[in-house]
């Protein structure tokens, strides 16, 4: 026959159970699997969102690297506003 202090540890091991499975969120997992429609509507606006950012980042970059080239230009430094004067000439052939 089992005892009380048993079935208490019994207890407290199914409660450390379902507390380590709510902080997993395999409930949340287990609805969006059975909802392909919720999960294919969070994939794309997941997406959409990384598209955005890398949109916006390497604008940003982009924006930040011609800044620098232009300053190079301006303050004259040999090699490099030697090596910009061939990249504009060339451009400029070529248009």
């Amino acid at each position: 026959m089992i005892d009380k202090t048993e079935v208490e540890m019994l207890e407290s091991r199914v409660e450390k159970i379902s507390l380590m499975l709510e902080k997993a969120k395999i409930g949340d997992y287990v609805t969006m699997m059975t909802k392909p429609k919720a999960m294919l509507l969070n994939n794309f606006i997941a997406g959409l969102a990384r598209g955005f950012g890398m949109a916006i980042g390497f604008t940003i970059l982009g924006a930040v690297v011609l800044y620098m080239l232009r300053q190079a230009v301006l303050l004259n430094i040999p090699i490099i506003g030697n090596f910009i004067t061939e990249i504009v000439k060339i451009v400029q052939e070529n248009m």
